[in-house]
């Protein structure tokens, strides 16, 4: 029986993800809530959104739209909390901690009732009971915090002078009128824990089980910022990355199936998610990696699915979608990693321009203008397109080269670029009669 099984066997989980609008999802909350999520998919919960948006001066309705929509473009669906227009989820919200003001009166008054509680200048402490405090945590292990020294851990605040409520109570409050199974989040929040442990005993309530994820770092080892490449949840979207992808990847960042899997649809990962599989180092953000994923997860598609999630990039490029457009796509599904490499990759079927590099190549091959010529010839008697690429070795030999010799000038002539789509996609693309007019339009410029 693993560490964390004997809690959720007889209980419903329920997890929650509680992030503040001051600013974009970042990478580190989109992970700490795609955890929280998978672990109540995994065991049939419920998954809570609940907006800390208590910090009237930096709250912003932006930073708020932009948290709804990372969580929905991943597909991080909720059960209870706002919907992404800030109404009602049902019965169960909205959950904003700036309308819940009268729920943290009700349990700040049981507090001062008991006697836990003492005003210091205006604002109100909460007294901690002078003990250690253990705690299992679910992924760090046991950890311990001796209160009984008052200069090392003073009495903490819970309510300032001007009446608000600081973020340690309000947010034992809020999983305790939740019943919030398990706390999933940042490794930055270990030591708050402890405290929080300690309202739940003087509220004479059982607490939930937690568990600290190890943060995200740069490659470097330094700790990532807002700043950083890959920070923003946002800007996925935009650079062209699928949401299963960022999923996948995301997932990966501090959590190990246990094997060698790396690219997993999003039923899978939560059949597999487990915490005995989260790490307790620290997670490297590799921005190749990501990339990678999404490379693979493209390359998974039918052709029309790649077309269809390739298209708003082709527009936002200003590139109009020709009649042929899902197999001119499918032709770099395997070439590009990211969405919005697609415009550029298929850009010579429409207009071809050279790579100058790669037609000074091709000029200094000293047969390949030559072959070029026979190969249009060939091009021309050849009653089977669907056999065009074949032709091309064909040439070759039968003019005392090798097929190499001819396939690398023929793959200049037809796209302009050294690398890109298979030949044979290429020609049966373009056709006979524009193959044929490329490649003698490069004979007359080597």
């Amino acid at each position: 029986m693993s560490r964390y099984t004997a809690h959720v066997k007889n209980a419903q989980v329920r997890t929650r993800f509680a992030p503040s609008p001051t600013g974009y999802l970042h990478v580190g909350g989109a992970r700490t809530a795609l955890f929280n999520w998978l672990f109540a998919r995994k065991h049939g919960g419920r998954f809570v959104l609940r907006v800390e948006d208590t910090d009237e001066a930096r709250n912003t309705e932006e930073a708020r739209q932009a948290i709804f929509e990372g969580m929905q473009w991943l597909g991080l669906d909720w059960d209870e909390g706002p919907q992404a227009d800030g109404s009602s989820s049902g019965d169960f919200g909205p959950y904003f901690q700036s309308q819940r003001r009268e729920i943290y009166d009700k349990w700040f008054e049981k507090l001062r009732a008991d006697g836990r509680v003492y005003e210091d200048d205006g604002a109100w402490r909460f007294k901690f009971a002078r003990k250690a405090v253990v705690m299992q945590d679910l992924i760090c292990g046991e950890v311990t915090i001796d209160y009984t020294n008052t200069s090392n851990t003073p009495d903490m605040v819970v309510r300032r002078s001007d009446g608000s409520y600081v973020f340690h109570f309000v947010n034992v409050v809020d999983d305790l009128e939740m019943k919030i199974s398990h706390v999933l989040r940042g490794e930055d929040h270990l030591m708050n824990t402890p405290k929080h442990l300690q309202l739940f005993e003087a509220f004479g309530v059982e607490p939930p089980q937690y568990g600290h994820i190890p943060l995200i770092l740069n490659k470097d080892g330094s700790k990532m910022s807002k700043r950083d490449t890959g920070a923003a949840v946002g800007g996925y979207a935009q650079e062209g990355y699928t949401s299963e992808a960022v999923f996948n990847f995301l997932a990966l960042l501090g959590w190990s199936p246990k094997d060698e899997s790396e690219i997993m649809p999003v039923s899978e990962i939560i059949d597999r998610f487990s915490l005995e599989g989260v790490n307790r180092s620290p997670a490297k953000f590799d921005a190749e990696k990501c990339a990678w994923i999404n490379q693979q997860h493209l390359m998974q598609l039918d052709a029309e699915a790649f077309a269809h999630a390739a298209a708003p990039y082709l527009e936002q490029a200003g590139v109009a979608l020709p009649e042929n457009y899902t197999a001119i796509a499918a032709s770099v599904q395997e070439k590009v990693r990211l969405l919005n490499e697609v415009p550029a990759a298929i850009a010579f079927f429409a207009e071809l321009q050279f790579d100058q590099s790669a037609l000074e190549k091709v000029r200094s091959q000293e047969l390949a203008k030559g072959l070029l010529e026979k190969l249009a010839e060939a091009f021309r008697i050849n009653d089977d397109w669907s056999q065009a690429k074949q032709t091309i070795g064909n040439t070759a030999k039968a003019h005392g080269a090798k097929p190499g010799q001819l396939m690398f000038p023929t793959r200049v002539a037809l796209s302009g670029q050294s690398g890109g789509p298979d030949l044979g996609a290429i020609l049966d693309i373009l056709g006979k009669e524009e193959s044929i007019r490329r490649i003698q339009h490069t004979v007359s410029i080597l």
